[in-house]
């Protein structure tokens, strides 16, 4: 608060006529101090912190048998091979033959391996008559006007994903590709609801496989 003090004595102009006394402001802060430690208390207590956000990343961690292998069908399973440039060659693997199939390149963008990726996932729920792969933008959004609980779109939205009959998502990266590019793969797989992904290490035959298709890359 600001307190008023006087500020000289009781001398006297010329003429003989009494001269004022000259008065000083001082501000006192002192009661701020007390405020500002109020207010820091009050946004502690009333503040969320921010939830750490985590990535789940599946990486192998032992060789599956035989039996395992043929659990999961050739047509189900899509090898995103990460190459220079930001480009990103994937293929699929005959069911027939069982060899890769004509490699393709694509990229980031939304009409690249994330257009890929929703259709071939769709593509396969709906062929496995599973109704509710359109239901996980629609958990999402009742979750944020509040109509259900964090945890119960989780738990809802984790059972999509795991639908057996789902996309499975095999990425590799070359030595050429960056760092940013296995990261925003990531993203793909979380934006584009991949349940099940795995990282693997780049095999030679791959590797011939990514010059295989930047060599007939249309200009």
């Amino acid at each position: 608060m600001a307190e008023i003090e006087g500020g000289g004595g009781g001398g006297h102009k010329k003429g003989g006529k009494p001269k004022g006394k000259k008065m000083s402001t001082r501000v006192d802060f002192t009661p701020m101090v007390d405020l500002g430690f109020l207010l820091i208390t009050f946004f502690m207590l009333t503040t969320s912190m921010n939830k750490p956000k985590t990535m789940e990343i599946n990486m192998p961690v032992k060789k599956v048998d035989e039996i395992d292998k043929q659990k999961v069908k050739a047509s189900q399973a899509i090898t995103l091979l990460l190459a220079e440039n930001d480009q990103i060659v994937y293929y699929f693997i005959n069911e027939i033959t069982g060899e890769p199939e004509t490699p393709v390149i694509t990229n980031f963008s939304k009409g690249g391996i994330r257009a890929t990726l929703l259709n071939k996932n769709k593509e396969l729920l709906v062929k496995a008559n599973a109704d509710n792969y359109d239901s996980i933008p629609v958990l999402r959004e009742m979750y944020h006007l509040n109509k259900i609980k964090e945890d119960e779109m989780k738990s809802r939205i984790a059972g999509i994903k795991a639908n057996p009959h789902a996309l499975i998502v095999v990425i590799k990266a070359d030595d050429k590709a960056k760092y940013k590019n296995l990261v925003d793969i990531l993203d793909e797989m979380l934006i584009c609801n991949i349940g099940r992904y795995a990282i693997v290490d780049i095999t030679p035959v791959e590797q011939e496989l990514i010059k295989t298709a930047m060599a007939v890359k249309p200009n």
